[in-house]
């Protein structure tokens, strides 16, 4: 499954956004403040909505009305297109404040001309034999009452095979991740042990010690890459202590002493969590990567953004929102947007389909330096 257009309607800074022809690396430009956050809370929003309810979702934001835009009424919508399998399918989403109580108007998931959900206020319809409307015919459609109007149905209906498509998407919105690394929460030795690296990295050691055990290979490879990137880098490895804990001990080509995460330096720190992260055996099927290039050298940036891209194209798509022009100017046109805030809403441009901006691209200029020469609207300083 691979998500191709996103459109928002009064939700934040978006009072009416449309993004088109998502690749498989999306890397989203802009300066503080401008919405690059907020384009990734519609996954995290989504997700939340999806693994709780519409209510649980705006309340972890403040409510419906902080999270509508401002100066705005009527229904926060969201529209996501993708591709599932050989099929161009869109979800479709609004939602409501009634007599102060959140419910879902409408909620649709659109495969070709068929209406796989159709449901308004906590009832509708659902098509459960897609293979019926895969060889031109009509599916059976099956009348369903949700609990309560705040509940998608794609919560309920996406945990049953027979409405594929539906599952298809639920797993998408429950399994995406967002990194926003902390340095400081990595260094410490948390307990948790989950089999995926979490947002802030503070189980690092424990996924790193999963991959160790598990996937021997896959970690020499990222101590292999490490090696190439980090001048001095000779070895890393997680080893349980007396207590049952689990610490990294680094080594240093010059020395024999091995010593511990509190003590390797925040970028070396930082690319071992990145690729722990971008070589994880069960991938996320969209990783969203908040300004990659903090703590690391700007030399290391070109190399991040390859690895992003690997990624990218073998195991689910990659967002990353940076303002970092060393980053950027590792990209193509078509994986770059740059946000622009004005009048206090935020509007999304494509890289590749500015004629000035491919031209200049094209005779040699990297992307990053057409940032801060302002040749993007809302670029950096000259």
């Amino acid at each position: 499954m691979k998500l191709q257009r996103i459109r928002i309607k009064r939700f934040k800074v978006f009072k009416n956004t449309e993004i088109q022809n998502l690749p498989n690396l999306c890397v989203f430009l802009g300066a503080n403040g401008s919405g690059k956050s907020s384009l990734f809370d519609i996954f995290g929003f989504l997700s939340d909505a999806v693994k709780y309810d519409v209510s649980t979702a705006l309340g972890r934001r403040g409510g419906f009305t902080e999270i509508i835009s401002r100066e705005q009424t009527g229904d926060i919508e969201f529209e996501i297109g993708f591709r599932n399998l050989a099929a161009d399918v869109t979800y479709a989403l609004s939602i409501a404040l009634d007599d102060n109580h959140p419910l879902i108007r409408k909620e649709m998931l659109l495969s070709g001309e068929y209406e796989l959900l159709n449901f308004r206020n906590g009832r509708g319809t659902a098509i459960s034999d897609e293979e019926e409307c895969e060889v031109g015919k009509l599916g059976k459609t099956e009348e369903q009452i949700l609990d309560a109007p705040d509940i998608p149905a794609l919560k309920g209906l996406g945990q049953f095979r027979r409405f594929r498509t539906a599952a298809s998407l639920r797993k998408l919105l429950e399994n995406w991740h967002i990194s926003d690394f902390d340095i400081h929460e990595a260094r410490m030795t948390s307990a948790r042990v989950e089999k995926h690296l979490t947002l802030e990295g503070d189980n690092l050691a424990y996924f790193a010690h999963h991959i160790y055990q598990s996937h021997r290979e896959t970690f020499n490879e990222i101590l292999g890459k490490m090696r190439k990137r980090i001048p001095g880098f000779s070895h890393a490895e997680p080893v349980e202590i007396v207590d049952g804990r689990v610490i990294l001990q680094f080594r240093d080509g010059r020395f024999n002493t091995p010593f511990t995460a509190r003590h390797v330096s925040d970028g070396t720190l930082k690319l071992f969590a990145y690729l722990l992260l971008l070589h994880d055996p069960k991938p996320h099927p969209l990783l969203c990567i908040e300004e990659p290039e903090n703590y690391l050298h700007p030399d290391l940036l070109p190399e991040l953004a390859e690895e992003f891209r690997e990624h990218a194209d073998r195991d689910g798509q990659v967002f990353v929102s940076t303002h970092s022009p060393e980053f950027v100017n590792a990209l193509k046109p078509e994986e770059l947007f740059w946000l622009t805030k004005e009048e206090g809403f935020t509007s999304v441009s494509h890289a590749k389909d500015d004629p000035v901006i491919k031209s200049l691209y094209k005779a040699g200029d990297p992307l990053g330096y057409l940032w801060s020469q302002r040749y993007m609207k809302g670029g950096g300083p000259r």
